[in-house]
């Protein structure tokens, strides 16, 4: 009998293992189909609790997408001047990212451009009918512009200091706005009731922060042995503050989109998103030229 328990109590144990397993993947194929454009099949019944619970993942396809960027820079960098590299790799960010994060910072930036009328709600109302509009406005273009630009010198300016800073760089750049996406949808509430976006605003627990943010640690921590044994002393303490710093700014940007949309949706966490790419980038590059 006890042996028949045992046998039992070892397979109850096999099959928690296996399905844990299987959510794991499940859910890093759901956060690559939400974030990019890499053709990956996910072949179970999945409903909206599973795919919000995919921002698990949201680091992982950062990582996926980083290393897409160094594996490109690498590669071009041995026949283009390191120019034309720079601007292939932003392309390969873009086209990774299918261009929706791109298209929902002009939206925002669109809608943020709507004057105001003095009532509240009818302004949200004009700028999320904006939002909705699939046209892109000089607000929107200028957007894209400046953030492209700001990304592209911020990463010339980063290569005249040493490869690890540089690489290292590359391989944040799309893992640190996936998880200021996440942090934006713990503390946020969804603007329209209609969209991808409230499948995941509002409705990811702490769980999902947690986990989410032990994986970038645990990246950073990991940086030295991915790229070279040696690291200055002073990019540890960079490194260890830049997610409290993105985590403030992450509640400034809530609040803001709070105030002029009454919440947020797919197209500001697109922003989020394009906006913690420049961010970061500069804020390598300042420090990097005061304490390396």
């Amino acid at each position: 009998m006890s042996d028949e328990l045992r046998v039992t109590s070892d397979e109850k144990n096999n099959l928690i293992h296996i399905t844990h397993h299987a959510s794991c993947i499940t859910q890093i194929l759901l956060a690559i189909q939400f974030l990019t454009i890499i053709p990956v099949r996910n072949t179970t019944n999945v409903n909206e609790e599973d795919i919000s619970k995919s921002t698990q993942a949201f680091v992982v396809v950062g990582i996926i997408q980083g290393t897409l960027l160094l594996a490109t820079d690498y590669i071009a960098g041995i026949v283009f001047p390191h120019d034309l590299v720079l601007a292939m790799v932003l392309l390969v960010l873009v086209l990774s990212n299918g261009g929706f994060h791109l298209d929902g910072l002009a939206d925002t930036f669109d809608a943020t451009a709507v004057k105001s009328e003095g009532n509240t709600e009818s302004d949200r109302e004009k700028r999320l009918a904006v939002m909705k509009d699939g046209a892109t406005g000089p607000a929107g273009v200028l957007a894209i512009v400046f953030v492209l630009a700001i990304k592209y010198l911020s990463l010339q300016g980063l290569s005249q200091f040493s490869s690890f800073t540089y690489n290292s760089s590359l391989l944040l750049m799309p893992v640190l706005p996936k998880w200021t996406m996440i942090i934006s949808m713990f503390h946020g509430r969804p603007s329209m009731k209609e969209g991808l976006g409230r499948i995941f605003i509002g409705r990811i627990g702490l769980k999902e922060v947690i986990v989410s943010t032990l994986m970038l640690f645990l990246l950073i921590m990991l940086l030295p042995v991915f790229f070279s044994h040696y690291k200055p002393g002073r990019q540890y303490i960079f490194y260890g503050a830049l997610p409290v710093v993105m985590y403030l700014l992450c509640h400034v940007w809530v609040n803001i989109f709070n105030k002029r949309f009454g919440g947020l949706n797919g197209d500001t966490l697109g922003a989020i998103s394009e906006i913690t790419e420049a961010i970061f980038l500069i804020l390598v590059l300042i420090w990097a030229r005061l304490f390396i």
